[in-house]
């Protein structure tokens, strides 16, 4: 077990307890420590309630499984290459801590590092360093003198207890250079802000051409189901990306097909206008990370928020939040002008500093949830009051509510006190749904419209995908077949929430 302390800010809090607030911390945090083996998942109280003790080391990227299982990023024995938050693999393990399947991606051309992210299909998308020699990249117009590591992001489907890979990009399809007229994708960089100049100065790796292997440090990825896009922070950058994943492999190395019509080219960066040749306020001064879509049914849903490490004044670290425009699956802009906003359009600025990793996330209550590396985790309510606070210090942590599927499936049906198919008093019977597996017309019952404020449906990743006001029929013939969620909030404000399983 953990000890919980108390951290002195302006003032003293107590570490792991719900402060008074309008919001409270409502629900867990899953975490693990880079290079150690146990997982844990503590409460509003800071007492831990659930943990996988398991036979390797993490590098800390991990996420809770609809049905209570975790994936995680694990440290791979024997990696060739290393460097800051290496992999080499990815494992999914039950609540007991027994081995559901593991896929290794480690050579000494290749292996994951950093981040990981969860889709709606139970595939896991990953980043990885890719090896290329120096005579390689020179032959594309590369002026540097050493081998380096383009970032690569695959698309890992579990195989039996294996995996297999259904889905790549590469940062190495994407290069332009503006050199030499006689090697490949000789152009303009300020033209072509789609693709990444090869020869661009990074803050990181020795400032530009030359320096490590690990060229761009891509540390944080994203996937937004809606869209079937993918986006990604780079610290070396200075930047966030958008990518098309409606491509197949094939589309994705070129700069044709998908739902954007570009490939795999960028749809979007913002952070560093720089990088691409063109005039503008560099927004992300220094390191990044951490970038997420913004939940459906959640304060500023959709827009992009990230980790901005040295962004606030007096180079202080803020959690920032940018809405793109966007047409369909593209993103406008203006030749010659820099990708927008001109700057952020929502900012929280953390109540520490912390160079490294971090993570944060938004709240359906308005909450904003913030882990910074080497410094505490905390949360605050939209007025900035901190309602809960922990002294551990992860690389990163993930922030589930008590109505999570995974929760639920981990933890048993009432895992924070809420009313759970079960009336709250004797005005009403339990909430029902009838049929239930269904594939049309879901009727709610147990229940008067009248005392209904809202009924949310959520997929199983916790997307709301379904808003149906004080609607008591739900419509499930357009959704994925799986298990759902149906989140039924009174006026009194009693919450009930219910498994719905969607077949067809």
């Amino acid at each position: 077990m953990m000890n919980r302390s108390t951290l002195y800010l302006s003032t003293a809090l107590i570490i792991g307890t719900a402060l008074p607030s309008h919001a409270q911390f409502d629900g867990f945090v899953l975490y693990n420590n880079q290079n150690q083996s146990t997982s844990y998942l503590i409460d509003e109280d800071g007492q831990i309630a659930h943990t996988w003790s398991l036979p390797s080391n993490a590098n800390y990227a991990m996420a809770l499984k609809p049905d209570g299982n975790i994936v995680r990023g694990a440290v791979n024995q024997g990696n060739v290459l290393n460097g800051a938050a290496v992999g080499g693999k990815v494992q999914e393990f039950t609540p007991s801590g027994e081995l559901v399947w593991e896929f290794v991606y480690s050579s000494s051309s290749y292996v994951t590092h950093h981040d990981l992210c969860l889709m709606p299909n139970g595939h896991v998308l990953l980043t990885a360093w890719a090896v290329q020699t120096n005579a390689a990249l020179q032959a594309l117009g590369y002026t540097g003198t050493q081998a380096k590591w383009p970032t690569r992001i695959i698309e890992v489907e579990q195989n039996g207890t294996g995996g297999q890979i259904v889905w790549e990009w590469n940062m190495l399809d994407r290069f332009i250079q503006y050199v030499d007229p006689n090697k490949p994708n000789y152009m303009p960089i300020a033209d072509h802000p789609e693709r990444m100049n090869i020869n661009v100065v990074t803050s990181g790796g020795g400032g530009g051409p030359g320096g490590g292997g690990d060229w761009f440090h891509v540390n944080g990825i994203d996937y937004n189901a809606e869209l079937d896009q993918i986006a990604f922070s780079s610290r070396f950058l200075s930047e966030i990306f958008i990518i098309d994943h409606s491509t197949t492999t094939a589309e994705a190395a070129g700069h044709t097909g998908g739902n954007s019509g570009m490939g795999g080219d960028f749809l979007y960066r913002w952070g560093k206008p720089a990088n691409y040749g063109t005039p503008g306020t560099q927004t992300i001064a220094g390191a990044v990370h951490d970038v997420r879509w913004i939940k459906a049914g959640r304060p500023n849903a959709g827009y992009l928020q990230f980790v901005n490490n040295v962004g606030g004044p007096g180079n202080s670290t803020t959690i920032d939040a940018v809405d793109p425009e966007r047409e369909g699956y593209l993103y406008p802009r203006v030749a010659g002008m820099a990708y927008g906003p001109a700057s952020n359009d929502w900012r929280h600025s953390c109540l520490a500093n912390s160079a490294g990793q971090s993570a944060s996330d938004r709240m359906p209550d308005g909450n904003t949830f913030v882990a910074l590396s080497d410094a505490y985790m905390y949360e605050v309510d939209d007025q900035g009051t901190v309602v809960w606070q922990y002294n551990a210090s992860p690389q990163k942590a993930f922030r589930y509510t008590c109505d999570d599927p995974g929760i639920i499936a981990l933890l048993g049906e009432n895992p924070c006190g809420l009313t759970t198919g079960i009336a709250a008093n004797d005005s009403h019977g339990a909430v029902q749904l009838y049929p239930n597996p269904a594939n049309g017309i879901v009727t709610l019952g147990g229940l008067a419209r009248k005392e209904v404020e809202s009924v949310v449906l959520m997929d199983a990743t916790g997307r709301e995908v379904m808003d149906a006001g004080q609607s008591m029929q739900l419509d499930v013939s357009d959704l994925a077949p799986g298990i759902h969620i149906v989140r039924v909030r009174l006026l009194t404000g009693e919450l009930f929430v219910e498994r719905l399983v969607v077949e067809h």
